[in-house]
């Protein structure tokens, strides 16, 4: 019996090290992925920025002239991109941003707002289809390494629901990387797109440009890669936070592992010496018998 209940132990000690091997790995992986995501983040700020200047300069000569992507109309149906991971094993990283937009959704609901979904990741596709929610696009295989040509195709999605009046604005839901131990879901306003302000430049000197051709045509170019650009942002901060969480529920895991494996380890070690100890009593009660039955 003892013998059966050791070799039963040892089996799972060694299935909890086959699974260590396996969330170290993923662990070591999603740490070198970390550092190329930060590196792109960063590397996307100066493009951002710098077309946030120009449609701030753009408005400024414009004196306030109208765009469609700058219309602001009666919100009657609501565009909702959903930004998580084609993946799993990265703790509450899909569930935080999921909960926040589903939050949304029945607010949005209980004002008889209209939703349209446009989901980015398999596991946000899964998670609404399997609460009955109707999913108008989704995107997937982009999470791990977004590229400018995935943030092109759902901004274009997106800017074609906005300009037919399908949807009357678009939120955007995704986690924001702050470090590798802090991501926040957070919401970001897409469309309509909001105007960088410009207050506190007119009393520093602006200067004054002309501009050809006119400032309409400009922001007909430029307004759509300002959505272009907002979209990649928010998918490769996505993606280094998808990774960091990754990163630190495997390092738990793996933590989890190396300690379970030292409780089995001396629940082995009781067990065998238990075992040794009955043989021993074995052997010397037999022993005993023996010599007493030769002294008969």
């Amino acid at each position: 019996m003892a013998s059966a209940e050791l070799r039963q132990i040892r089996r799972r000690i060694n299935s909890v090290n086959s699974t260590k091997k396996i969330t170290r790995a993923m662990e070591l992986i999603a740490a070198s992925r970390i550092v190329k995501a930060q590196q792109r983040v960063k590397q996307s700020i100066p493009y951002a920025e710098k077309l946030t200047e120009v449609i701030r300069n753009v408005a400024r000569a414009s004196g306030g002239v109208a765009h469609p992507l700058l219309e602001r109309r009666e919100v009657r149906t609501v565009g909702m991109l959903v930004i998580s991971s084609d993946r799993g094993l990265a703790g509450a990283y899909n569930a935080n941003v999921i909960r926040m937009a589903e939050a949304a959704m029945i607010e949005h609901a209980n004002e008889d707002r209209e939703l349209k979904l446009f989901l980015v990741g398999k596991k946000g596709q899964t998670y609404f289809r399997f609460r009955g929610y109707h999913v108008e696009r989704a995107f997937l295989g982009v999470t791990d390494a977004p590229s400018y040509g995935d943030a092109r195709a759902v901004a274009n999605t997106l800017l074609e629901a906005f300009a037919t009046g399908e949807v009357d604005t678009v939120e955007a839901y995704y986690t924001r990387y702050v470090s590798a131990l802090n991501q926040q879901a957070t919401l970001y306003r897409l469309l309509p797109v909001e105007p960088p302000t410009t207050e506190g430049e007119e009393q520093a000197g602006a200067v004054a440009y002309t501009y050809e051709p006119s400032p309409g045509e400009i922001l007909d170019r430029i307004l759509p890669r300002y959505v272009e650009a907002a979209i990649f942002g928010m998918l490769l901060e996505s993606s280094a936070s998808e990774h960091a969480s990754r990163q630190r529920a495997m390092k738990a895991a793996t933590d989890n592992a190396n300690e379970l494996v030292k409780i089995l380890t001396r629940i082995a070690n009781q067990a065998r010496q238990a075992e040794i100890t009955t043989e021993i009593s074995e052997i010397v009660g037999g022993a005993e018998a023996l010599a007493e039955a030769r002294g008969e």
